[in-house]
């Protein structure tokens, strides 16, 4: 990482944000389109690693997705609506930067199932090729899930 990180911890608790505002414009919007697909699509195959299956046994895993779904969506759901209503602040509570953990995690979770990364794709980052926007969103939202989760556990370390 190099300067200075653009989240870290927050004397008295919570995280700072230094963002540009490209980036808060970003954060501002890649929510919206995840809960989009989450209400118009639930059974899009790039949501599969935001519900894997509980059990090996296909009734008891449908069964638990029966139970349990609605309240993981739901949960999905209010994390995304955080980050973007929180995208343009200065500072976050630790509730909220958890929210952002989860949302960041899931956006970054249904983009690389889009791009099926592994690890040799990572290295893919930097070139040109027809998903290198999408390869760079990656790196930027892993980077940032990084930076949040360093910020929280500094904030563990002070308690």
């Amino acid at each position: 990482m190099l300067g200075r990180p653009r989240i870290d911890h927050a004397p008295g608790g919570g995280v700072r944000l230094r963002l540009l505002d490209g980036e808060r414009d970003l954060l501002r919007q890649l929510p919206g389109q995840l809960r989009d697909l989450l209400d118009a699509a639930p059974e899009d195959p790039s949501l599969r690693r935001l519900f894997p299956p509980a059990y090996e046994d296909e009734r008891d895993a449908a069964e638990y997705d029966r139970l349990v779904r609605a309240e993981l969506h739901e949960g999905r759901r209010e994390s995304l609506r955080v980050l973007a209503e929180t995208a343009d602040r200065e500072r976050l509570t630790g509730d909220e930067a958890n929210a952002w953990l989860t949302a960041l995690n899931d956006l970054r979770l249904v983009l690389g199932t889009r791009l099926d990364v592994s690890e040799d794709t990572l290295l893919e980052v930097g070139s040109s090729g027809s998903n290198a926007q999408e390869l760079a969103l990656y790196g930027y939202l892993s980077g940032l899930q990084e930076e949040l989760v360093t910020a929280l556990a500094a904030g563990l370390e002070e308690s």
